[in-house]
């Protein structure tokens, strides 16, 4: 597995990165994509990382597995390239985002621009087989994205963690909350941002947050 971390990241993460279960998972995500597809492609694998170096993290906002049909994963949670078309949640997170912070949809899905300004944009598990949505879950990668998670956390310096649905909320124990903001609310796929995502104004939120703890705040347009 091609394995491209900033210094600092690489730091955080070494008893992960040097343990027997993540050579295991290496193992298995290069056995799976000699006998099948699997997304992202091998070198968009560890991209939130790469565009945003653990010492420029302001915000995480926690996703699940990567998109699992093609052309659509790319490593950053709920993003897809152009010229692919905005998945339903994203075309959710958009509406909410012009909703709350007056930003209209970009005309892509590309998050990417939110990354360089230290919005950590991770999924849970980093890999999955091509159009078997949760294939790799539970195979390792949550140690991994658990130990980033903490990472940031442990960091004097503030940030603001967002978490949507059930599967994020569960990393909420790993966040010392004296130094740091959780933003809660439910998941923005078709079945449940109605019961809770739409109308939560997560982006005006975050940026009051982080204003409050004398953070910049971050520009949601593109």
């Amino acid at each position: 597995m091609h394995l491209e971390l900033p210094d600092d990241w690489r730091l955080a993460l070494a008893p992960v990165l040097d343990s027997e279960g993540f050579r295991e998972l290496g193992r298995f995500v290069d056995e799976e994509r000699r006998r099948s597809q699997v997304f992202p492609p091998e070198q968009d694998v560890f991209a939130a990382f790469a565009l945003t170096p653990l010492s420029s993290v302001k915000v995480v906002i926690l996703g699940q597995d990567p998109y699992h049909d093609d052309g659509q994963a790319h490593g950053l949670c709920f993003s897809v390239k152009p010229p692919t078309k905005p998945p339903p949640s994203l075309r959710n997170i958009f509406k909410e985002l012009e909703s709350d912070v007056g930003v209209p949809p970009p005309g892509h899905g590309d998050l990417t621009a939110w990354c360089r300004q230290g919005v950590l944009l991770l999924n849970t598990a980093l890999t999955v087989r091509a159009h078997e949505p949760a294939s790799h879950t539970g195979r390792g990668w949550e140690k991994l994205t658990d130990a980033a998670v903490a990472a940031v956390s442990a960091r004097t310096q503030p940030a603001v963690f967002c978490l949507w649905g059930a599967h994020a909320k569960k990393k909420r124990v790993l966040i010392d909350e004296t130094r740091h903001v959780v933003i809660e609310a439910a998941h923005p796929s078709p079945l449940s941002a109605s019961s809770g995502f739409f109308g939560s104004k997560p982006f005006s939120a975050i940026n009051q947050a982080l204003t409050d703890k004398g953070v910049g705040p971050v520009s949601w347009s593109f």
